[in-house]
């Protein structure tokens, strides 16, 4: 699948054929030192809550051990502080057993002798899991000892933990400067989902974002106005669009550093810019609060639906917040989807946590589950919660794995494990 050309300063991979994959490495009776993304969600006794990073990484390491590797794992956990006994790995190994039907061997070490031993003997077909990466202090600051130590584990490396690939990380990018490096399958497929987003897409392109904060998404914007055919904007980042066209907002979340970027996003957005007409407002920010759907209208257009709620109000009243998109915006919305070819989805549409408010968002799930010729792309992080929770995953086109790394390379960044992979 192609990922498309770079755009402008971006040095991105322009096809998958350039970045070095698995069908490059023959694994047979080599150790193969993996960097997964195995940072999950734990509960409170330590169990892992949800297994969804770790199935992703299955077909790689699937792959491997069927072709005759020993597979070493190594991920990071949470963010710990030195050793912290509650993010071992112990349980991700034990999860990660369940799941392939074999043992895995789980270390209680980063590096050190009993990891090169275990290493050294590792047969074909088996697999060793090592401690927590972050309980090495090495291993953020991308500390070449560390990475030395770790490539000393294996004979080639593969690259599958696209979550982390805008982290410059010892297990990321100093490995790969020690060890022939390759990336992994769930690697090669964000590349190429997310590049046919931003190089030479089908259009109508259609960007829908959403989320708290329009500071957070600056740099996409700033990238994707110019690409798209159409941009809707819902969450919080709509308050500041809002806001900054001269609604008044109530106690919604409003940035306020943030309206001059809100501002010169929408001029020179123009048209392409799709806001609100209609939002879900509440007297607290709770599930239990007083909610009603209000019309909103601005200064810089006069097209306010009646069919939001038969309200029409020039903003929001003080003592009042937008938590969602109303009705007559989810149509809107649904309308500038229609015949979109390829759309990118991040950020939710309100607060999606609380049932009063999550009907904008599971609405945007649904609609773009059921657009039928569009390449969809979900970002990571809160999207990509909100699609999981609305039984909508297998129905996008795909859902990454990623949340900074996402946002990054949507950005037209060159990210440092991409980067790492090809050798630059």
């Amino acid at each position: 699948m192609a990922v498309g050309s770079p755009q402008p300063g971006a040095g991105l991979p322009t096809s998958t054929s350039r970045l070095p994959t698995l069908d490059d490495l023959d694994p047979a009776g080599k150790r193969v030192l993996v960097r997964v993304d195995f940072n999950v969600p734990l509960t409170k006794d330590g169990a892992v809550a949800d297994d969804t990073r770790i199935r992703a990484s299955l077909p790689t390491i699937r792959e491997l051990l069927d072709r005759g590797a020993a597979v070493i794992l190594m991920s990071h956990l949470g963010r710990p502080k030195g050793h912290d006994p509650a993010l071992r790995m112990a349980s991700v190994g034990a999860a990660l057993a369940a799941l392939l039907g074999r043992p895995v061997h789980t270390m209680a070490a980063v590096t050190g002798h009993d990891v090169e031993e275990t290493a050294r003997h590792l047969r074909p077909g088996e697999i060793m899991l090592l401690e927590n990466l972050r309980f090495d202090p090495g291993e953020e600051s991308d500390d070449p000892r560390l990475a030395q130590d770790l490539a000393a584990l294996a004979d080639a490396y593969v690259n599958d933990a696209f979550g982390t690939a805008h982290r410059a990380a010892a297990s990321v990018v100093g490995v790969a400067r020690d060890l022939p490096a390759y990336a992994g399958r769930l690697m090669a497929r964000e590349i190429a989902a997310l590049g046919a987003v931003t190089s030479n897409p089908e259009r109508p392109l259609v960007i829908v974002t959403g989320g708290a904060k329009v500071s957070d998404k600056v740099a996409v914007l700033d990238h994707l106005v110019p690409l798209a055919d159409a941009i809707l904007v819902g969450g919080g980042m709509a308050n500041t669009f809002l806001a900054a066209r001269g609604v008044p907002m109530g106690d919604s979340l409003v940035e306020t550093a943030a309206l001059a970027d809100a501002a010169r996003i929408a001029a020179a957005a123009g048209d392409k810019l799709v806001l609100p007409v209609d939002l879900v407002v509440a007297d607290a920010f709770s599930a239990e609060a007083n909610t009603r759907v209000i019309a909103v209208a601005d200064a810089a257009r006069d097209d306010v639906d009646s069919a939001a709620a038969g309200v029409h109000a020039a903003g929001i009243d003080p003592g009042w917040r937008a938590l969602d998109i109303g009705p007559a915006t989810i149509e809107r919305f649904r309308r500038a989807l229609l015949g979109a070819r390829t759309v990118v989805w991040n950020g939710p549409m309100g607060v999606f946590e609380l049932a009063p408010f999550a009907e904008g968002t599971f609405a945007v799930a649904r609609i773009l589950a059921d657009l039928p010729n569009a390449h969809t792309v979900v970002g990571g992080g809160d999207s990509a919660a909100a699609v999981h929770a609305a039984g909508l995953a297998d129905r996008i086109g795909w859902v990454s794995t990623g949340g900074g790394a996402t946002l990054e390379f949507l950005e037209g960044r060159m990210l440092p494990a991409v980067a790492a992979l090809l050798g630059q």
